[in-house]
């Protein structure tokens, strides 16, 4: 359980503003982007999605770790999260499933976590000025020491965390007998996925980032998967030319996240970084084609440039679904090949299950009932 000794510690940010707490355990300053999530459950599935790999994740919500950890909720197998930032680290916990404590948890893979801070004024300050790197520390103040690290820290612009992310080897997932098959591209996947697909009579094979197109085609898949990840899509270089390749084979292709982003790039789209992302289970997301609204999850801090009417660059490309908080797209499909991409998390994990028929209506396409819901649009 947690000790409750005071150990002074703080976030630093690129800025110069200081915020101070308390620091769980003794760690080595660690430096990453500074990023908030506004989920209000399901801290464990957070910390374990490879999309935050390279982030200290500010939690929003005002008490975190009251229900403890679990061995079957995680989303990889081990912590991502290179820090966490919250308000109060409950002393203890209470839920039939848990096994331990989240402090425990996160210290066993060194990831240090400040409580006692001013979350509501750090959140505002990163939707103001955007988010940006920091340094959490221990100490009252920073040192030269600290601060020297800090400004060593790399953007995330440029870096290709994907490569870092995902499997070295092909793995198997699922009913080795299940009806259909998806090769599933690992950007950094969420386990959640890979749960979907099996419950949907399929076997997966999940195979590494850079797995060539003709490799891929030789699993004799039915459909092809490109997962969620982290980093700067566009420096992801290897992937547009393999994904276009598969797509000559006129296989069903859906992608998430990261993967909606490599789609985009494949067909000459281009992406920006985002001020602050979405991160959290509450954007609204209006479907073009029927005007219905979708509650989602959703993680990411880069986005497809362009806007309901068109995907600048990429006229192949037809945007399906739009953000209705800030406009920027959140779905799109190939006019003509059996491809759909979507920015949000159809598997939740956590989050709401508004979009999980996502994956139904992929594996229509998959089975060869009929196109997926947004090739129905019009092309004009």
């Amino acid at each position: 359980m947690l000790n409750s000794s005071h150990r002074p510690g703080f976030l630093l940010l690129e800025d110069g503003t200081l915020f101070r707490g308390r620091l769980v355990h003794e760690t080595d300053p660690v430096v990453a982007e500074v990023v908030f999530t506004t989920n209000m459950t399901g801290y464990q599935e957070v910390f374990t999605d490879p999309s935050y790999r390279g982030q200290i994740v500010v939690m929003t919500s005002p008490m975190i770790g009251n229900y403890g950890i679990n061995s079957e909720d995680p989303e990889s197998g081990r912590p991502q999260v290179a820090g966490v930032v919250m308000r109060e680290l409950s002393q203890q916990f209470s839920n039939w499933r848990a096994t331990g404590d989240l402090a425990s948890w996160l210290s066993k893979d060194k990831v240090p976590v400040l409580d006692e801070v001013d979350t509501r004024r750090l959140t505002r300050h990163l939707r103001s000025a955007g988010v940006m790197r920091g340094v959490v520390s221990a100490g009252k103040n920073p040192s030269d020491e600290v601060t020297g690290v800090l400004a060593a820290c790399p953007s995330m612009e440029g870096l290709d965390l994907a490569s870092r992310v995902s499997v070295r080897e092909p793995y198997q997932w699922g009913d080795p007998a299940a009806q259909h098959h998806i090769v599933a591209y690992d950007y950094g996947i969420k386990r959640n996925i890979l749960r979907l697909f099996a419950e949907a009579s399929c076997r997966i094979t999940v195979v590494p980032a850079q797995t060539s197109a003709e490799a891929a085609l030789e699993l004799r898949p039915d459909g092809v998967f490109l997962s969620n990840g982290p980093g700067d899509p566009a420096a992801v270089a290897y992937a547009p030319d393999i994904i276009r390749a598969l797509a000559e084979s006129n296989i069903p292709m859906l992608g998430i996240c990261l993967g909606h982003q490599l789609i985009g790039l494949s067909y000459g789209a281009s992406t920006e970084k985002m001020a602050y992302g979405h991160r959290g289970g509450n954007h609204p997301v209006r479907e073009m084609e029927t005007g219905r609204v979708l509650i989602t999850s959703q993680n990411h801090g880069f986005a497809v440039s362009g806007n309901e009417r068109s995907i600048p660059g990429a006229p192949a490309l037809q945007v399906t679904h739009i953000n209705l908080n800030d406009g920027t797209i959140e779905g799109m499909r190939h006019r003509e090949l059996p491809i759909f991409a979507v920015q949000y998390h159809p598997e939740a994990a956590p989050g709401p299950h508004d979009a999980r028929p996502l994956f139904q209506e992929f594996m229509r396409a998959v089975t060869g009932q009929g196109l997926m819901a947004s090739q129905t649009l019009d092309t004009q």
